[in-house]
């Protein structure tokens, strides 16, 4: 079977593996853009800013509790949660030290633990390539099989009607010969000749 060949475009494939460090840095210039508006050593923006993020952690802890947790539920609360911790930090500090460090921790723990879904979607992708050549070869088997009996069902009806023909020739070649008498050939103890052979004769 011909399948159609499917060429991502590079920046397609690039996407996922530079979006975690896209989005550390984007929350780290909206956090200074922040602070240069006026939430540098502001205490009630990074009282307001701890209150979310603390709101954001509770509610990934209670997402991920339990037999029915969602994983991928607490992975977004705590991945806001840390958003806006980077974000507040970004925001009060008054220097470039303590946002740079804070977001190459951020950065560093995002790539973590995306590697690990990027591992377990390449498995995933594996074995369901695997699985469809198994498949396939599976059914291309099958395929073969049923061709090779077809081919010989007819060599098969081929070569009877071929012997039904060269037996009529035969029969009827035998009745055409002078002194032909089917009773005294059973007399003799030969065969019984069918009754076609006989309303021949």
């Amino acid at each position: 079977m011909n399948e159609p060949l499917i060429h991502s475009h590079w920046l397609t494939a690039a996407a996922p593996k530079v979006a975690p460090v896209v989005a550390t840095s984007t929350v780290l210039i909206l956090g200074r853009i922040w602070n240069a508006n006026g939430a540098e050593h502001s205490v009630g923006n990074a009282a307001l800013m701890v209150v979310l993020a603390a709101g954001a952690a509770t509610a990934g802890a209670f997402a991920s509790v339990g037999r029915s947790g969602d994983g991928v539920l607490a992975g977004t609360a705590f991945a806001t949660a840390g958003a806006l911790t980077l974000a507040g930090v970004a925001g009060y500090a008054d220097g470039w030290s303590l946002p740079i460090l804070l977001w190459a921790v951020a950065t560093a723990v995002a790539y973590g633990i995306a590697t690990r879904y990027w591992r377990t979607d390449r498995r995933d992708t594996v074995a369901y390539e695997r699985g469809t050549a198994v498949r396939r070869e599976e059914h291309a088997h099958v395929a073969r099989v049923e061709t090779i009996r077809g081919r010989t069902q007819i060599e098969v009806a081929r070569e009877g009607s071929a012997y039904a023909e060269a037996l009529a020739q035969a029969l009827t070649a035998r009745a055409a010969l002078p002194g032909f008498d089917p009773p005294t050939l059973e007399a003799a103890g030969l065969p019984e000749l069918p009754s076609a052979d006989r309303d021949t004769a």
